[in-house]
């Protein structure tokens, strides 16, 4: 009968398209982007700003193609570094992390974590992120070396901005900082570091890991010109084009990477609005080690006067 013919040859075909789509989604993943960013945020007259932003590496020590780029990075020289976290996947990362950042621990960086900083990954089904956030957290699995990743940065002279505010000088311009710790995990205490941003700087920058509105609210709201922050993978899988579908929490997919303005739509210089830059990060989930239409990236920002 036609249709015994006709019911094999689609399911082959669909195994065939479905193997191809798989084969591009783990090559995706590991074709490391550097996206360049101008950002007209400082004021006039001000000399520009080199910031190298990192978020999301999700570094295991078996990857070395990852490894090797990242360390690549420190030919850029940025004049400062913005860690938005997620750097671990493994109980042993962190000697990784740091011989991979290697010079770069030696220029001016802030940093936050994000609860892949604290705790093990864990499978979960993909598709689960495509459904509205249930607010379990899986902070049952085993802990992460969180805290020798922290004195490994700071060590060094990172800042820890874990809920709290630091000015930091760079070339000559002074950056008013105010972190939060991961929203994603409900551990950002907005009240520690709430208030108007200090005036006095040059530059007032806000970070943290996830970009939930409430703490994009608060940032804007208390005038930082500009928020940096990661989670989202950009989407991770995206329709062609790059479209986002989520971003794993209440930001919307339309902002789920690259500059954007907070509250969306405000124009620059409009009260309660910040720029936004959310980075779509260097890595994956252990268990799904795929990118569909979303580059694996790091971002160079360059600071500009706003004139």
């Amino acid at each position: 009968m036609l249709l015994d013919r006709v019911v094999p040859r689609l399911l082959g075909a669909g195994a065939v398209a479905g193997a191809a789509l798989t084969s591009y989604a783990l090559v995706e993943a590991r074709r490391y982007t550097l996206r360049r960013v101008t950002v007209p945020v400082l004021a006039p007259g001000r000399p520009s700003l080199r910031v190298l932003h990192l978020s999301d590496l999700h570094v295991t020590p078996d990857q070395t193609r990852k490894l090797e780029w990242l360390s690549s990075l420190a030919v850029l020289r940025p004049d400062l570094v913005v860690d938005t976290g997620d750097n671990l996947a493994h109980r042993d990362a962190v000697p990784a992390v740091r011989d991979a950042l290697g010079p770069l621990l030696d220029v001016p960086g802030v940093f936050v974590m994000g609860s892949n900083d604290y705790f093990e990954p864990s499978f979960r089904n993909p598709f689960l992120y495509l459904l509205p956030d249930t607010g379990k957290r899986h902070t049952d699995v085993a802990q992460l070396p969180w805290r020798e990743l922290r004195t490994t940065f700071t060590d060094r002279g990172w800042v820890d901005l874990t809920n709290t505010r630091a000015t930091v000088s760079v070339g000559g311009t002074t950056i008013a900082f105010a972190g939060v710790d991961d929203p994603h995990l409900e551990y950002d205490r907005l009240d520690e570091i709430a208030g108007p941003a200090d005036r006095t700087a040059d530059l007032r920058l806000g970070v943290a890991h996830a970009p939930y509105l409430r703490v994009l609210d608060q940032f804007a709201t208390d005038g930082y010109d500009a928020v940096l922050a990661g989670h989202t993978h950009g989407g991770q899988v995206c329709l062609p084009g790059g479209r986002a579908l989520t971003t794993n929490c209440d930001l919307e997919p339309a902002r789920a990477r690259g500059l954007h303005r907070h509250p969306a739509g405000s124009r620059p210089g409009d009260p309660g609005s910040s720029w936004l830059h959310v980075s779509a990060g260097l890595g994956t989930s252990p268990y799904a080690r795929i990118r569909v239409a979303c580059r694996p990236e790091a971002t160079l920002l360059t600071l500009v006067s706003r004139s």
